[in-house]
């Protein structure tokens, strides 16, 4: 278990693999649930749009209190093409 310094203990609930994914030239992180690496083309949800390809910009392993996104509200890759 962590201490925060504030004298709290923080929630330890695993790590995620998030993508930062550039889809028609702006980024968007995703979970992604398979492994996938800078260069690689995905397909990702994309607002009311659907599905949308895109290429991953970089990957970062985090925990929900270091995520790039608000865990609550980011969404998942689809597949790897």
């Amino acid at each position: 278990m962590i201490h925060s310094l504030s004298g709290g203990v923080l929630a330890t609930n695993g790590s995620f693999l998030f993508a930062k994914v550039e889809i028609a030239g702006a980024p968007y992180w995703y979970l992604s649930p398979f492994a996938v690496e800078a260069g690689d083309r995905v397909l990702a949800p994309l607002g009311s749009e659907g599905l949308a390809e895109g290429v991953v910009l970089r990957t970062e392993v985090c925990t929900p209190q270091t995520a790039p996104f608000p865990m609550n509200r980011v969404r998942s890759l689809e597949k790897k093409l």
